[in-house]
Order: C-alpha cells, then structure tokens, then sequence
C-alpha cells in the first residue's frame, strides 16, 4: 500500500461513524507490524488527540500481538535462555528496548566482576567479591521505597536505575555469576526469591541478593518455611528452571499493575503468562 492511501486511511480514524473507524482500524491491523514505524511518523506528525490515541491503540494490539509470538517462539526454544525472556517480559512496557542493549549492559557488569574476581578463590569468596562489585561499587540495591513498582520486574529499568525486587537482582546477579563459570541458580521461595550456590565439591548455601548477598544456611530457608506454616517441599531448596523464573516475573508484573490500578495492563500480562503456562499453577 502507497504512504498516500496509508494517510488517507489514518484520516479516517477521526470519522464521526464509528463503523467507519473499527472498519478501518481493522484495515491497518491487518497490514501487520510492518507499519509500525509509519504510524508512529503519523502520530507525531498528527495534532489530532482523537486520531494520536486511535494511533497509539493501534500500535500497542500490533505489538503485542508480536510479543505473543516472540513469547511463544521463546517457549518453544530448546535453551528458554533467561535474558531473552527478561527482554520480552520488558518489551510489554519498552517495545523499542533491543536485546543487544541487555547483553551489553551486562557485560559489563561482569567486567567490572572479573576485575577484582579469582577463580581458585572459596565459594564463600567468591560470592562476597561479587556482593562487593554488585552493592558496593556499582551501588545496585533494592527498591524498598517503591517495591511494587512495574520497573522492578523490568531488567532493563533495573540495569539503569540499579533499583529492583527480589527477583531481578537475583536475575542480573546470575547472570553474572553463570557467565564466570560459578554453579549459582535461582530458588523458588514463598514471598522471596534468592539464589544457590550448588557444586559437587562444597556443600550447598544460598544468597539472599534482596539483602546485599547476605549467605544463610539450608536450615535458615527451614526455619523460613516453619515461620509461614508451609509443607516442605524440594522446590524451596533446589534450583528452578529459567522458565519457572520468568513465569514468576509474569506473575510479579500482573501484581504490580493490579496495585497500581492499571486492571487492563495487568489482564494483558496475565494472556502472556498463560501462553507459557503449562499447566503450571499460576498464582501469584
């Protein structure tokens, strides 16, 4: 289609029959998100508020309707690889966020880690330079003040603002410590997520990156358990995979958006969620 019948088409968005509009509204959908980059050359173009809002409606359906697909690709990935599905949990909010982008960042968060970190170091060690660069030097921390914030389950707000929840900072801090060779995975705790560092070697120990990387023991996450009356059960000592951590991510973002009193934001995430639900029990 010629950029003149595109703008004749977005000159109708503003037609008083609203037949007319969902007819062409439809119309623009059916382009696919391809026109993307035309529209939004519209809407800065266009002073109409009527049309700029059917204009932004229209490229939200387009790019979520894509997310849907990149979100079902990435379920049907061999990998499930953690940061591209962080990266897509952030495209709901930040479309124009790139994964490149993601990967950068932190790579150089590992940089700023390798510096001061040695391999034949003790587990315990080695976490505690990572707690130094992560908290100390590069002043990441958690957003107590705002905790049930969207951005927090966001990387790339986290990454920028050095501000999250429990979870994010766990995903950023594994991600790290995975790309230097350290048996570090996430744990599925009620209320709390936090990592464990399980090798053959040493025994298991885990870390509390909500609380500066702070190391408590398999009998500290017991005592946990018994405080909130829950039956034991292995998930809350074991590692979980990158697809239970993203499902959680889900969850945490229909939370927040539920809190903040944007219902239809939050009953979009929860179709995202679904797609990569398997079955699974997805309370939050």
């Amino acid at each position: 289609m010629k950029d003149t019948e595109l703008k004749a088409l977005v000159s109708l968005l503003d037609d008083e029959d609203a037949q007319i509009v969902t007819h062409v509204e439809q119309k623009i959908l059916s382009l696919g998100t391809t026109i993307i980059p035309f529209l939004e050359e519209e809407w800065e173009s266009n002073f109409n508020p009527t049309v700029q809002r059917r204009i932004e409606e229209i490229i939200h359906t387009l790019q979520y309707e894509l997310l849907k697909e990149r979100i079902q690709q990435w379920y049907a990935s061999d990998d499930q690889d953690l940061l591209t599905g962080m990266w897509l949990v952030a495209t709901y909010q930040y479309p124009d966020i790139e994964l490149l982008k993601l990967k950068q960042d932190l790579e150089q968060i590992y940089y700023e880690t390798w510096l001061e970190f040695k391999p034949d170091l003790y587990p315990f060690d080695q976490i505690k330079v990572i707690n130094s660069v992560l908290f100390n030097k590069l002043k990441f921390g958690a957003n107590t003040k705002n905790f049930h914030s969207p951005g927090n389950s966001m990387i790339n707000v986290v990454l920028e603002t050095k501000r999250g929840n429990p979870i994010t900072l766990c995903i950023i801090y594994m991600l790290v410590a995975q790309k230097l060779k350290l048996p570090v995975a996430g744990v599925n705790l009620p209320n709390l997520f936090v990592l464990t560092y399980k090798d053959v070697k040493h025994s298991q120990f885990y870390i509390n990156v909500f609380n500066k990387g702070l190391i408590f023991s398999r009998q500290d996450i017991e005592n946990y358990i018994n405080e909130l009356h829950l039956t034991h059960q292995p998930s809350f000592f074991e590692p979980c995979s990158n697809l239970e951590i993203v499902r959680r991510v889900f969850r945490n973002l229909i939370m927040s958006f539920d809190k903040m009193g944007e219902h239809a934001k939050a009953e979009e995430v929860k179709e995202l969620l679904l797609i990569i639900a398997d079955g699974a029990d997805l309370g939050v």
